[in-house]
């Protein structure tokens, strides 16, 4: 009953932050806040983990690929779909559970537990659009992080192949464009709006609901990266189930 009464207060507090909207040029403000915060602050460790990550893919792919029959162009394509399919999209948002569902998390437990949550409620405006419905709208902008990561990691993997001395740039490249089936961009983007949903409002939850003091914050923040993680990797797949299988 406890689970049906969390799942119950998740779905009215959806409801919620899509209604009695605060003023429009505060709202556009929060937003562009947001975005600062949650994206664009996010860029660096993004960039940093898409990089090194793609390189180490095509390291163990090529040192797996120890057949001389195998083209060398395999790792490149290997390198490809590991990166446009799992990594980029679903490896990168749990680690966006961590840093982002986080923040999010403390950020609002401890509005809460300063009371201006209320003070909010008091002056008449809707503290759920207020707070959670700009980090929605903010987290619209996700795809644009996982691209990046998509665009370094796998120019992390052609600098570690080409200069591992596993595989020279043409092969790696004719690997890349080996049977690229462009759906399968869309698929990843698709899983990426989908992430960034959940990585908006399931942080916001745990947060705008908590209760206690500044310890309870950050059992809240450790909980609310556990269930945006296992939430992540159940839709990650169920979506894989309808759009791939």
């Amino acid at each position: 009953m406890g689970y049906l009464e969390d799942l119950g207060s998740y779905f009215l507090m959806l409801k919620r932050s899509f209604s009695g909207f605060t003023k429009g040029t505060v709202l556009r403000e929060l937003i562009f806040k947001e975005i600062d915060d949650l994206v664009i602050g996010s860029v660096g460790i993004v960039g940093f983990i898409g990089f090194f990550v793609g390189g180490v893919i095509t390291l163990q792919t090529a040192l797996n690929l120890t057949n001389p029959i195998i083209p060398k162009s395999l790792i490149g394509y290997a390198t490809r779909q590991s990166i446009i399919l799992e990594f980029a999209p679903t490896f990168i948002s749990i680690i966006m559970a961590g840093k982002v569902g986080s923040f999010i998390t403390s950020s609002i437990g401890s509005m809460r537990v300063t009371e201006q949550i209320d003070a909010l409620e008091v002056m008449g405006i809707n503290s759920l659009n207020y707070l959670v419905f700009p980090k929605i709208v903010a987290l619209m902008f996700y795809p644009f992080l996982i691209a990046i990561a998509m665009f370094l990691a796998i120019f992390g993997g052609l600098l570690a192949g080409v200069y591992g001395g596993f595989v020279t740039m043409n092969e790696f490249v004719q690997g890349l464009q080996e049977d690229f089936i462009p759906f399968h961009l869309a698929y990843a983007f698709i899983k990426t709006f989908v992430f960034a949903f959940i990585l908006a409002t399931v942080p916001s939850w745990h947060g705008y609901y908590m209760k206690g003091g500044a310890l309870e914050v950050g059992k809240a923040s450790t909980k609310s990266f556990v269930w945006t993680s296992v939430l992540i990797i159940l839709a990650n797949y169920i979506i894989t189930q309808l759009l791939l299988s």
